[in-house]
């Protein structure tokens, strides 16, 4: 599968967190179906999205510059889940484990980046 990219811890908790995303806006009020909820679960896939893409590239230059991408959607990602706790869409503790899984998945993408680019 994706050549191999499905073995990538980083992929492996960037697909959590996209099933954590979709379970979480699951709750939310129906008139954010096209605002927060779309945007939200559209920026959490493209991370995955964006290290499998990259990856099938197939040269490091372009990995590493879908990695970043991947890292820029994440960020974004952390800043919608902060929005839905600020509009208590959710409570502290889904935020807080949603926010544990981004930072460890932002730290995982700047480790396989730094790697590409030093090796």
């Amino acid at each position: 599968m994706y050549k191999d990219v499905d073995k990538l811890v980083v992929w492996q908790k960037s697909h959590q967190l996209v099933l954590g995303i979709y379970d979480m806006t699951q709750s939310f009020p129906k008139d954010e179906l096209y605002g927060l909820t779309s945007q939200i679960r559209r920026a959490t896939v493209s991370i995955c999205s964006n290290i499998v893409e990259g990856k099938a590239r197939g040269s490091k230059k372009e990995y590493i510059r879908f990695l970043l991408i991947s890292r820029g959607s994440l960020e974004e990602v952390k800043y919608q889940v902060l929005l839905a706790k600020d509009l208590n869409y959710i409570d502290e503790d889904q935020y807080n484990s949603l926010l544990s899984l981004g930072n460890e998945v932002g730290k995982l993408l700047n480790g396989l980046i730094n790697k590409l680019v030093r090796g």
